[in-house]
């Protein structure tokens, strides 16, 4: 199935539009996740390829996956480096006040017996907590909802969702964790990884671009609100 959605292929990495819903982990529960499919990403390779980031279950969009253990060391360096730039959509509850910013909260994971673990905005910078730096924009408003571009400058988990929440007061649409939970037109999260630009040193880098999913359409959202700023 997920050869279908291919957006980059070459002898050290591809790239697939993750669907929402499927988890890049395998779950606790046995269900279907990224590793039921790698066997047909292959493309005439033995190797199964790696994943060398996570998306979120709900998060849709691009993916990087390596396709020899040589290339998956320098892939995960460049991203231990800072030198992956990464767009993220979204769709959010509520009018966002100001146009664009910079979002400079760090995050700290927090656990309870009630709801689990979670991560929660520290601007106290706490001991445990990790810097976090997103770039944001509003793209287009309607019906009382944002359409935000996302770019962050850190790669912590959650850091979208909770910078979204906590620090522009308006949760991702379909969050169960840091929103209402409340489904878009019956569809998931309203998260999407559109873009992602990998340097290589003596190749050309890796760029790829995943279409607007279908759900932010039924939102009311188009490719023509997501193109990025000239």
């Amino acid at each position: 199935m997920l050869a279908n959605h291919v957006l980059f292929l070459d002898g050290e990495a591809l790239v697939i539009d993750k669907p929402a819903g499927l988890p890049v982990d395998r779950p606790r529960d046995g269900s279907l996740s990224l590793e039921n499919h790698l066997d047909g990403l292959t493309f005439a390779f033995k190797r199964w390829p790696v994943p060398v980031h996570r998306l979120d279950r709900d998060t849709s969009g691009c993916l990087l996956l390596s396709r020899n253990p040589k290339a998956h060391a320098r892939l995960q360096q460049a991203f231990e480096q800072g030198l992956v730039r990464k767009r993220y959509l979204a769709v959010l509850e509520g009018v966002v006040e100001g146009e664009s910013g910079l979002i400079d909260l760090a995050l700290a994971k927090v656990s309870t017996e009630e709801t689990g673990w979670r991560m929660v905005g520290d601007p106290l910078g706490a001991k445990g907590s990790k810097a976090s730096r997103t770039a944001w924009r509003v793209l287009s408003i309607k019906d009382g909802r944002s359409f935000v571009e996302f770019i962050p400058e850190t790669g912590r988990t959650h850091q979208i969702r909770v910078h979204a929440a906590e620090a522009l007061g308006a949760a991702v649409v379909g969050d169960p964790i840091y929103g209402n939970g409340t489904k878009a037109n019956g569809a998931a999260t309203l998260l999407h990884a559109a873009e992602l630009m990998v340097p290589r040193a003596g190749k050309e880098p890796i760029i790829a671009k995943a279409p607007l999913p279908e759900r932010f359409i039924a939102a009311g959202f188009t490719e023509a609100d997501a193109a990025p700023a000239q």
